[in-house]
């Protein structure tokens, strides 16, 4: 008994981790509770107990905002005069089936779209549209206006209050706090590397053990990884900023690893010097990013990355850890822009990277909205296409509902919203679910109206039923949830109007008809989602990008002056950046299948500042007239890079990375040949540069064999993140 007992509250704690579904199912049980029969039944007004229950239903279960408690209250009453505004519209329409089936259409479209902003704004967009539908049937009553507004605003303040005040969950993982764990994870790493580079004793044993910590901690920063309505997917300045961190922080990580492999038995005192304030800035940036000091100037380490006069005595080792060292230090200055970024400053006191980098520092919030919708205001895009879909699929819901006159056709227009998808077979696997609990759900109501005919006692279960489709039907998957919802409307409406066991059936035809016309809607209406238009995007962004690693070694060997296809790549970067966060936002659990996007945008980042860095005009013809024949190696690997990359862009459009061969990478070359080069009694230190082009190519090939995830697909289901909370 007791070991059942055990494993009962094992698996709700796993699914309920922190309570917060439970905290929330008490307080909105209580709010309803409370306010509907208030409305019904201490003032009277049936019209006001149905705005305040499904005001409370829309606010507290459909309005998934981000933040704590307290910013969450606040989004909601931010919301209120939007939402108002709907419910009078709504009212207005509902003169005609045409007004409000047009004005459905064309509210169902501006309010889905306008969540392309970011995750405030596709938390708050079913709110919205319930909202809209709720005030949009018959009958046709403008003067009962005040009431309705009454009602909603009631529900949204109360909510708003008990978000504060009545069993408030802990604060959920934001993105910031993530990068900030994983930002100091891998300061104390690079720390103990510059430890080992020191000479110091038992200090690569330390390495690796904080490597295995870092990595973890680098891990959890996976957008996918994080809750839906935290992730860093807004246009904001903040959210690219954190979006760059991530990135640079995903490098800087790749590259001390590498710098673990590569040192051996080195030792280097001045690379060790370098780490050390790579590991301090690293450190402060964790700091600001967890609000424990302020991104200040002092968090941006304004290194210069020059190399010591002790290159000239360097072996092969040194001269490979001294390259790393310099891209790991670049990488880190990067975060820590970014971060600075991310902290509100937008001066230009430091920016590490050419001028397609941190493009959005002097771009006002308007303006990097307005791109947004720019670039996503078009056919081609998914968030268009998905707030077209489902617009259409409300407004036929909305004529279906009105030419056939069904009762309660609010129900068909709720199933709609509820159950469609962003691809078609998605609804029909929620429609099959939500069918079978709305059978079990009209059953168990049609049986109750047959026992138990007396408002009394719906008035008495009504906070059970309230209770299970808020509290356990979310814990126990679509079904269930469809089964409690069709009893707790039976159960409230029960209360609102004269009704029979009919009502049962009327609410599974409704579901039913609702369900349908979603699922009719999707197979017609761009079926394949978001994840198609991201691929098509990558692989466009990762094919320019080819092309921009031959034309920079090129343009350094005096072969090509043009820069054209970096200035491609970086469009493509933008929109490549635009669609990665449409995916997270249309997606709770966008796992990868055969590719992993964050490496994707992490080797086209990569090839992009690369660039930027290496191909200035006093770099331009640097390198082969001086060392033309370690130039050539150069060339013939940038050329080798580009066919590779372009190659994968192109399996990555057709979906065939699952057994994608990994590409091998030189472990001999340019280095032995610099070394040579420097032995031969070479001065100039610019032959440095061909270790710095040679790093980079390296780089890129790793990154390249890092994007098909076939051998990481298991990797991280249901990891179990940080042992902080969660909440939300």
């Amino acid at each position: 008994m007791w070991s059942r007992r055990g494993r009962a509250l094992d698996w709700f704690q796993q699914r309920d981790p922190d309570y917060c579904v439970t905290r929330r199912a008490t307080r909105l049980t209580l709010v309803a509770c409370l306010l509907f029969y208030g409305c019904r039944y201490g003032l009277g007004s049936t019209l006001m107990a149905t705005y305040a229950l499904f005001g409370t239903i829309a606010a507290g279960v459909f309005a998934q905002v981000p933040g704590g408690p307290a910013q969450r209250a606040r989004t909601l009453l931010a919301a209120l005069p939007v939402i108002w505004i709907l419910i009078a519209a709504g009212t207005v329409l509902a003169a005609s089936t045409w007004a409000a089936t047009i004005g459905m259409l064309v509210i169902g479209f501006a309010v889905a779209f306008a969540g392309v902003g970011g995750p405030r704004l596709i938390g708050l967009a079913s709110a919205f549209q319930i909202s809209y539908i709720l005030a949009s049937f018959p009958p046709y009553q403008p003067d009962t206006l005040p009431q309705r507004l009454a009602g909603i605003t009631l529900a949204i303040v109360s909510v708003a209050v008990a978000e504060v005040t009545l069993w408030p969950g802990p604060a959920p993982v934001t993105t910031a706090q993530r990068l900030g764990w994983a930002a100091r994870s891998v300061a104390s790493f690079v720390c103990a590397l510059a430890d080992m580079l020191a000479g110091q004793p038992a200090a690569a044993t330390e390495a690796r053990r904080r490597q295995q910590s870092a990595a973890d901690a680098v891990t959890q920063t996976q957008m996918w990884r994080l809750p839906p309505t935290e992730r860093a997917t807004s246009a904001s300045r903040r959210d690219h900023a954190l979006r760059d961190a991530a990135t640079d922080l995903h490098q800087t990580f790749r590259h001390a690893e590498w710098l673990l492999r590569s040192a051996g038995t080195t030792t280097d005192v001045d690379a060790a010097r370098s780490l050390r304030r790579c590991a301090s800035s690293l450190g402060r940036s964790g700091d600001a990013l967890l609000g424990t000091e302020p991104a200040s100037l002092d968090a941006v380490v304004t290194m210069e990355h020059q190399q010591p006069d002790s290159w000239r005595s360097a072996t092969t080792s040194q001269l490979r850890v001294a390259a790393i060292t310099r891209s790991l230090a670049q990488h880190t200055d990067f975060v820590a822009t970014a971060v600075r970024i991310a902290g509100g400053h937008t001066d230009a006191t430091h920016q590490p990277a050419g001028p397609h980098s941190f493009w959005y520092l002097r771009r006002r919030a308007p303006s990097l909205y307005w791109q947004r919708l720019r670039v996503h205001l078009t056919p081609r895009s998914v968030f268009f296409q998905r707030a077209l879909r489902l617009a259409v699929a409300l407004a036929a819901a909305r004529l279906v509902a009105g030419a056939l006159d069904l009762e309660h056709g609010f129900w068909v227009l709720l199933a709609t919203l509820t159950l469609l998808r962003t691809s078609a077979a998605d609804t029909w696997a929620s429609f099959r679910l939500a069918l079978a609990g709305t059978l079990v759900g009209a059953a168990a109501g049609a049986l109750l109206l047959l026992v138990s005919p007396q408002h009394g006692t719906y008035a008495a279960i009504l906070p059970l039923t309230m209770l299970l489709a808020l509290g356990v039907g979310p814990l126990l998957g679509l079904a269930w949830g469809q089964a409690f919802l069709t009893l707790l409307l039976i159960v409230a409406f029960a209360q609102l109007t004269p009704t029979d066991w009919q009502l049962a059936g009327v609410r599974l035809l409704d579901v039913l008809t609702g369900a349908a016309i979603g699922v009719v809607t999707g197979i017609l209406m761009w079926p394949k989602g978001g994840g198609g238009k991201l691929r098509r995007y990558t692989s466009a962004y990762l094919g320019s990008g080819a092309h921009a690693i031959e034309e920079t070694v090129m343009r350094l060997a005096g072969r090509d002056t043009r820069q054209h296809a970096v200035e491609a790549a970086h469009r493509a970067q933008v929109l490549t950046d635009a669609s990665f966060c449409q995916y997270h936002l249309e997606r709770l659990d966008p796992r990868p299948t055969d590719v992993d996007w964050e490496a994707a945008l992490a080797a086209g980042h990569r090839i992009v500042r690369g660039a930027e860095r290496l191909a200035t005009d006093d770099r331009a013809g640097s390198l082969g007239p001086r060392w033309p024949e370690p130039t050539a190696h150069l060339v013939r690997r940038a050329q080798r890079l580009r066919s590779d990359y372009a190659d994968l862009a192109s399996r990555l459009l057709q979906g065939h990375l699952r057994d994608e061969a990994p590409v091998a990478q030189a472990t001999m070359g340019v280095v032995e040949q610099v070394h040579e080069i420097i032995q031969g009694g070479e001065r100039r230190a610019d032959v440095l540069n061909l270790v710095e082009v040679d790093h980079w190519l390296a780089d890129l090939g790793r990154n390249l064999n890092r994007i098909p995830a076939s051998a990481r697909q298991g990797e991280g289901r249901g990891a179990p993140g940080p042992s902080t909370p969660s909440g939300g």
